[in-house]
């Protein structure tokens, strides 16, 4: 596949898909990008303005396209309407494919997540790209919506659309300004927000990566294939002390047990949902798949796609300087940049 051309990226507004963009436009591509109308982008893309779930907006941004990356999706963990991941995970992944069915395009990239792929029994092995999940283990809507989409993706590929499907785990990195969950956790560490944590199992990764590895999927990923992209398991203990150990800051050192965590996230989830509308500190998809390790391995990315995998560390340290830089961190911080 040359990589010159045309690519269309919906949600190219978003954390990862701001990436993605750069990196197309750097390697000579075209590009243009579908997002919502409160986004914005860069000058040298073309912009399409609209939903996924609107059949003729897709349609029209897939005019002259040979590349489509399908980013968008809402990543949130709560909505106070809860239907909206439906509508947009799920239904916009659904117009969206079907639509690259009725175009004469090279590869879909479908972008999953990795918070599908877990189980409440699953140990602390490493969970790799050939696991098998039911609807009935997703604990919450948002993941829902995001496996019935991955679902879609499956069945367009045995339809015949050649779609390459990538799950990323959690990223890290500058550039986040719709404020993703994972920033949101290390954001509420750094203001000291978060007096004691919950322990938890994960794996992260620098979103710079993951971009690149979108666009080596669309070269080298096999139509119908499942790739994570992820990098370092971590428990959220580890995080912290590494977070100290750049800032100086003292993070939080009292554990709250899964029980009291599970409380904790129901009470301020109907909060949310019937008193602030605003989002909770503790929303209760994301201390249920804190009970579940969600470490992961990535062989079969760096195998067949020649995913590359940076510093974990490195990639903390440039995410809190551009959250100082941008004013979303209120404490004063010294950064300790030793590797």
């Amino acid at each position: 596949m040359s990589n010159y051309g045309c690519s269309l990226v919906t949600g190219g507004g978003g954390f990862i898909g701001t990436h993605l963009v750069s990196q197309l436009l750097e390697q000579g591509e075209t590009v243009k990008v579908l997002e919502l109308e409160d986004v914005s982008l860069p000058n040298d893309v073309q912009v399409i303005r609209g939903s996924v779930t609107d059949a003729d907006t897709v349609r029209r941004a897939l005019k002259g396209v040979q590349r489509l990356y399908h980013l968008a999706g809402n990543p949130d963990l709560w909505a106070q309407d809860k239907r909206v991941f439906k509508q947009v995970n799920y239904e916009g992944t659904r117009t969206v494919l079907s639509e690259a069915a009725q175009a004469d395009l090279d590869v879909v990239v479908y972008t999953s997540t990795e918070s599908i792929l877990t189980g409440k029994k699953q140990g602390d092995r490493p969970i790799d790209s050939s696991i098998q999940r039911e609807l009935h283990e997703m604990p919450g809507p948002y993941c829902r919506s995001k496996f019935l989409a991955e679902q879609i993706a499956f069945d367009a590929t045995r339809k015949g659309l050649p779609v390459v499907i990538v799950s990323p785990t959690l990223p890290i990195g500058p550039g986040d300004r719709r404020i993703t969950p994972p920033t949101r956790m290390i954001l509420n560490f750094l203001n000291c927000k978060m007096p004691a944590y919950l322990d938890c199992k994960f794996n992260m990764v620098d979103v710079r990566d993951v971009a690149k590895g979108h666009i080596l999927a669309a070269q080298y990923g096999r139509p119908g294939e499942r790739y994570i992209l992820g990098n370092e398991n971590l428990t959220l203990g580890e995080l912290l002390l590494m977070i100290e150990d750049i800032t100086g800051l003292a993070m939080p050192k009292f554990r709250i047990p899964h029980w009291v965590a599970l409380i904790v996230g129901a009470l301020s989830e109907l909060s949310a949902d019937y008193i602030t509308r605003k989002p909770p500190k503790a929303p209760l998809t994301g201390v249920r798949l804190a009970a579940r390790s969600m470490f992961f391995e990535s062989n079969k990315a760096v195998k067949e796609l020649g995913f590359q995998q940076s510093s974990i560390r490195q990639a903390l340290i440039d995410q809190i300087e551009w959250l100082v830089k941008e004013g979303y961190v209120t404490s004063t911080l010294t950064l300790h940049k030793n590797m």
